[in-house]
């Protein structure tokens, strides 16, 4: 089967500024229970997307084409490219910032924790 990825768009995401597409490969039911995302993530010119915690779950950003600034569960701030992959752990907290005025591209997987 082949199909075209659904795109959504989104304003303020997580409490962030500006807009976001978000272009899903997969939906949750087609992730079989391994995990809730799988996308390609475009975030606009100067937006981002806020300050929010992973429960039960992981998030790694892998970025694809442009520039962000990662927000770690620190609170540190990291300057991030193509090539670069940002590692969110079950529990911390993160954010993601393009203060650019190109696009910044990034793949997200939202996978669950492991149950014991």
């Amino acid at each position: 089967m082949v199909r075209k990825e659904r795109v959504v768009h989104v304003d303020n995401l997580r409490g962030g500024e500006g807009s976001v597409e978000i272009h899903h490969f997969l939906n949750e039911e087609e992730l079989m229970g391994h995990g809730t995302m799988y996308a390609r993530v475009i975030v606009k010119p100067h937006s981002s997307i806020g300050w929010h915690q992973h429960v039960g779950n992981t998030e790694p950003y892998a970025i694809i084409r442009g520039e962000g600034v990662f927000v770690d569960n620190d609170g540190s701030r990291t300057t991030v490219h193509a090539g670069d992959v940002c590692l969110i752990e079950v529990g911390q907290w993160h954010s993601i910032e393009n203060n650019t005025e190109e696009d910044m591209e990034m793949i997200a997987l939202i996978i669950n924790e492991a149950t014991k």
